[in-house]
């Protein structure tokens, strides 16, 4: 029986996400016992949606994340082919168990902090109209997901990678997307916080929009004050919020996060 199927989860209403998670899971594990060799095709989309029974949405998530760990690589004409996972150049997330809970989003949240930092400055710095255009593109769509009832984490992450691009420094860009799943689980935490009270969404959206309006101006100073001061407001916001705020899908996501341990491994090699 298929394993995604043959859990009670897959087939009462578990969100995309989780089904996400498990997808990713199973293929990595393939992956790695060489059940799909370095080289080989990936199956398409069509066939693991039909396997997992789950959506096309949720498969190419999967993939995602998958490419995100350098454990695959779309190729013109050949779909997507498995890279040597001894070869990755992603971070790898090892057991290190912490018992608080907020712990573990708050690790995430300060390492953000310098990097968010001087990503805002180096945008302000260099970024083109088209990509201060995208910009705020990416700000507004933020607001018009939550309108539309959704959570607005993917539109949050892709306003932070917005910026990235618009620093010229792929290194930046390429961090946040090793980094990309913690990212994920720690915006779905802080954003729930923050959505639970009209004030605290209010304080999002004015750091988002000075971090917008500073890079608009070429103002890196004021950039970078701007993005360290929202990855400052978030955690505060963080540590102020109940015991009962820890519970479903944030403690889910916080405990992930909880045992996330970065660690390089060596970049792969150039073809």
């Amino acid at each position: 029986m298929n394993p995604l199927l043959s859990s009670t989860t897959a087939n009462t209403g578990d969100d995309e996400g989780t089904l996400a998670d498990r997808v990713t899971d199973l293929l990595e594990t393939q992956i790695r016992a060489g059940a799909y060799p370095v080289g080989s095709r990936l199956a398409t989309e069509t066939a693991m949606t039909a396997q997992y029974g789950v959506s096309r949405t949720v498969v190419r998530e999967a993939i995602s994340r998958l490419k995100a760990a350098g454990l695959v690589e779309t190729r013109q004409g050949s779909g997507t082919v498995v890279c040597d996972p001894k070869a990755s150049d992603a971070f790898r997330l090892d057991k290190n168990a912490i018992d608080d809970p907020a712990e573990g989003v708050l690790r995430i949240i300060e390492l953000r902090r310098s990097i968010e930092a001087e990503m805002a400055a180096l945008a302000a710095e260099r970024r083109t109209a088209g990509e201060m255009k995208t910009i705020e593109q990416s700000l507004k769509a933020i607001d018009l997901a939550v309108a539309r009832g959704g959570d607005g984490v993917a539109e949050d992450l892709a306003f932070h990678m917005a910026i990235s691009r618009a620093t010229h420094n792929s290194h930046y860009t390429e961090l946040l997307g090793m980094l990309t799943r913690a990212l994920e689980d720690a915006i779905h935490v802080t954003r729930s916080n923050e959505a639970r009270r009209a004030d605290l969404a209010a304080q999002v959206r004015e750091e988002h929009q000075a971090m917008c309006e500073a890079i608009r101006a070429r103002d890196p100073s004021g950039a970078r004050a701007a993005a360290y001061g929202h990855m400052c407001n978030t955690a505060d916001r963080l540590k102020r919020a109940g015991r009962d705020f820890w519970a479903g899908s944030r403690r889910d996501a916080a405990q992930r996060l909880a045992k996330t341990h970065l660690g390089t491994v060596a970049a792969r090699p150039k073809r």
